[in-house]
């Protein structure tokens, strides 16, 4: 909301004020200031001139000379390059010495070679337009010599962002009354009070009748003949365009100036191009209207429309109709002023994609007592301006909604909250009586407020301890400490694992991704681990429909986001929740960690040749790092066509989660140029692994030998059962084992098909002396005497 600093100024006197202690006392009270913009000049060295002659620069093609008078008495030469004038017009003349918004100083100079005294000035270079191309040209009467600021006068436009629960404050009163309970300065006099002076009576039905009570509870009308529209007086034309308002006609920049005034929205109709009286009702389902902005919309049966006794002629707290709005031959107004329910008008604002200053006030609600007030407001002001003779009396439709009622407040509960023990029952009950509360009783402890009816978020007492807290300022609240420290819990240890999981895959390269819990149905299928996701029942579009079952899908587009932008290598991951519909119904969900990884093992360097890339065996060693134990994979039956190779991570009896390779085919699809392998692993599991201190082993001080085995297996043995076999081995002098080579040959020639050859390195040691051949020998044969009784394996000796 733009909120002019001159025109607040007509409500309370800001003087003693700067602008940026103005900006701060709104911002702590609650009110973001978004922007501040200082218009027009305040210094008096701009002053009126008008151009006597003008000629060609010597030296310059796009530059002229000007002789001006100044009001001095003698001409002043400018150098110019504006095209837009002519001789005779008066236009701002910037005097040596003058500073210009942006903090440009005018001095006296050459300009080619040629004496410039000041500079004359265009509506941007004076902070009150744009750039037009050219000087700004003043009215012909405008008087020479006058300062331009007695003119046009300066100020200061402040950007706010009103939050929804204040629509009190969207208005220059509202703001106002909000400024003098800060500040304790006293308002100059609320000109525009709810109560009226005409006389209101209840509209007979050919009149106005309302069909739709509940969506508009109150409507009033007045009928004003003999009106002459015609453009808008100095005075209101500056007011509006102050705050981006463009003047239109003097009856609309009336009700436009009443609703920036005062918060009320009206409307006017041309009198004489309604059919019969006013019907507030529902619109007919698929019924038409053209509103003012010359587009038709479609209406629906839950739209409110202001309607005669043939078509809509408004949709309700929205907009006009181009049918009936007012023009320069209009002699004859109705007057709306009403109050409509904010959700009605919220919901057909947002559905046709209708927005207006008139809707976002509704939207918020208003203040109901205030629709005659701003009515009366309104008529004076069309009398005034544009002449006519208004009915005695206002017709009335139904009543105004009493939406504020009386709060108790607790004095003590509310020193106590507010950590204020020193504030007084006087202190508190002024600032509420400066808010514009009523004290209808009060005790020693406690005291019974009337809730003014523009003040819609006051309903708890609460609310109240919250008003007082933002006029004394929360630098008055004392600063305690009343923490203590608290073991360690459950909850503490999840998320220090989770940070250490973040860092330790941070350490190894890998980039940590941030993504939406609501998947598409098509990504369902990227899904990784089984389950099936939960149905969201309003989904707000086709990509949010389900919440996930797997965090893979998420890591998947990552990658493809990161591929259009031209990176190759891949390294992923996200620590986060799914969820899983449950057999029986129901659902539950679950901390889970997914990894993704594709391209080079190791960065592109200048100096050396092209890495080659990762393979599943590599995301299985980066989990390995993390686990710290060993793993077991095994492959499972595939659940998904998006995958290849997917498997289940193991330790000991653990599941660990699940890791498999994304099919080429949906490889190509996101334009990977590598393989993808993707892990998503359960939180819960890793945790039960890693409960335990870490440790650490000495290094070793005595040299390691090693022996190699081949042996043939068949074909099926998973290597997960040789490898399960070394890992179980106790002998002392055993390390460790690591494959080397498998060979099989499909063809049958070389080793039978139903065969293959596994290839072994043995490591022993000891921990406190070097070994001798004979010990290894024995250790070693020992060892495959045991592989050969535990595995269907045949050792080539």
């Amino acid at each position: 909301m733009q909120v002019s600093l001159s025109w607040l100024s007509t409500h309370l006197d800001l003087s003693s004020y700067t602008v940026p202690q103005l900006s701060d006392l709104l911002t702590f009270a609650g009110v973001e200031v978004e922007g501040i913009e200082e218009r027009g000049v305040a210094t008096d060295k701009v002053v009126v001139a008008q151009i006597q002659s003008f000629e060609q620069h010597p030296n310059a093609d796009k530059l002229s000379v000007c002789q001006v008078d100044d009001g001095s008495g003698a001409l002043r030469q400018i150098v110019c390059g504006a095209k837009n004038f002519k001789a005779g017009d008066k236009v701002p003349l910037a005097l040596p010495g003058a500073v210009l918004p942006g903090g440009f100083a005018i001095k006296e100079g050459k300009l080619r070679g040629v004496d410039s005294l000041g500079m004359l000035c265009s509506g941007k270079e004076l902070g009150i337009g744009e750039d037009t191309g050219g000087l700004l040209i003043m009215a012909a009467d405008s008087p020479v010599g006058t300062p331009f600021n007695k003119l046009n006068p300066a100020d200061v436009l402040f950007d706010l962002e009103i939050t929804p629960n204040r629509p009190d404050l969207l208005s220059h009163l509202g703001l106002a009354r909000e400024l003098a309970a800060l500040t304790g300065l006293p308002l100059k006099g609320e000109r525009h009070h709810a109560s009226t002076s005409t006389k209101a009576k209840a509209a007979a039905e050919e009149q106005i009748v309302i069909k739709a009570a509940e969506a508009c509870p109150l409507y009033t009308a007045r009928i004003i003949k003999g009106v002459k529209v015609g453009p808008s007086p100095e005075w209101l034309r500056r007011r509006l365009e102050s705050i981006g308002l463009r003047p239109i006609n003097s009856i609309v920049d009336i009700t436009n100036y009443v609703m920036m005034e005062m918060g009320q929205s009206l409307h006017c109709f041309d009198l004489n191009k309604l059919k019969g009286g006013i019907v507030v009702r529902m619109a007919a389902e698929g019924e038409k209207f053209l509103a003012l902005d010359g587009q038709t919309y479609d209406l629906l049966a839950d739209d409110l429309v202001i309607a005669d006794s043939e078509r809509p002629v408004a949709i309700a707290g929205v907009m006009g109709g181009e049918e009936t709005g007012v023009t320069e031959g209009t002699v004859n107004v109705l007057l709306e002023s009403a109050y409509f329910a904010p959700s009605g008008i919220r919901r057909t604002s947002r559905r046709l994609g209708l927005s207006s200053d008139s809707s976002y006030r509704f939207e918020r609600g208003i203040d109901p007592q205030q629709v005659q007030g701003g009515s009366e407001f309104a008529m004076k002001l069309i009398l005034t301006i544009a002449g006519g003779t208004a009915e005695e009396v206002v017709q009335v439709a139904g009543e105004a909604p009493k939406l504020v009622g009386e709060v108790t407040l607790d004095e003590n509960r509310a020193r106590k909250l507010l950590g204020t023990p020193d504030m007084t029952g006087d202190e508190i009950h002024a600032i509420l009586e400066k808010l514009g509360l009523t004290k209808k009783s009060a005790s020693k402890h406690e005291s019974h407020w009337g809730i003014p009816s523009y003040r819609l978020d006051l309903q708890r007492p609460v609310d109240l301890m919250e008003e007082i807290a933002r006029v004394i300022g929360l630098d008055r609240v004392p600063s305690r400490q009343v923490a203590v420290a608290s073991p360690v819990e459950a909850a503490d240890r999840t998320y220090d694992f989770a940070m250490n999981l973040r860092q330790s895959l941070a350490a190894r390269g890998f980039f940590e991704a941030q993504t939406l819990r609501l998947i598409a149905d098509a990504q369902l299928a990227d899904s990784l681990g089984g389950g099936q996701g939960v149905a969201v029942k309003n989904p707000l579009s086709e990509d949010h429909t389900t919440l996930r079952p797997s965090i893979v899908p998420g890591l998947v587009a990552t990658a493809a986001l990161n591929i259009r932008q031209g990176l190759h290598r891949l390294r992923f991951f996200e620590l986060g929740r799914v969820f899983l519909t449950l057999p029986k119904g129901g659902s539950r969900e679950e901390e889970r960690l997914a990894v993704l990884l594709s391209g080079p093992v190791s960065p592109t360097s200048w100096h050396g040749r092209e890495p080659q890339a990762a393979d599943i065996h590599e995301l299985v060693g980066q989990i390995q790092n993390l686990t710290r134990t060993p793993l077991e994979v095994r492959p499972v039956k595939e659940n998904s066509a998006n995958y290849l190779l997917t498997s289940e991570l193991r330790a000991g009896n653990r599941i660990l989660g699940w890791i498999a390779q994304l099919h080429p085919a949906r490889a190509r699809e996101i334009n990977a140029r590598h393989p993808v392998y993707v892990a998503e692993l359960l939180l819960s599991a890793l945790r039960q692994g890693s409960t335990g201190p870490t440790k650490f082993e000495e290094l070793p001080r005595f040299p390691g030998m090693t022996r190699d085995v081949a042996m043939e297996v068949p074909a099926d043995l998973p290597h997960a059962k040789v490898a399960a076999f070394f890992a179980s081995q106790k002998h002392p002098l055993f390390v460790g084992a690591e494959v080397f080579d498998v060979f099989a040959d499909p063809s049958g020639t070389k080793m039978a098909k139903d065969r293959k050859s596994i290839a072994w390195t043995l490591t022993y040691r000891s921990s406190d002396k070097t070994l001798e051949t004979a010990e290894v020998d024995a250790a070693h044969t020992a060892i495959l005497t045991a592989l050969e009784k535990t595995l269907p394996a045949t050792v080539r000796r």
